[in-house]
């Protein structure tokens, strides 16, 4: 099942876009993640339809969020839970 709401620090771990929760608080905290334009924090709830963008090093990742589950996926669903953005 899903739901309608998810932490951004934990969404982060879940979707395998970042690889561990502790990580993913490090790089949200230094304000490298945006979440539809605006510096979130690692607590902000995420809802589907949301914008997340990741900036990393000279590089801009940009996704959708499209599903948000319960629990851990696995790791061929996780690439499921967002759409990559151009």
């Amino acid at each position: 099942m899903y739901n309608y709401f998810m932490r951004l620090d934990k969404f982060l771990k879940v979707s395998r876009l970042i690889k561990r929760r502790t990580v993913a608080n490090k790089v949200t905290e230094q304000g490298r993640i945006y979440v539809n334009g605006i510096i979130a924090k690692p607590a902000k709830q995420l809802k589907i339809g949301d914008i997340i963008s990741i900036i990393q090093a000279d590089k801009e990742y940009k996704v959708r969020v499209v599903k948000i589950p319960n629990n851990n996926v696995s790791v061929q669903e996780a690439s499921t839970l967002y759409e990559e953005i151009n």
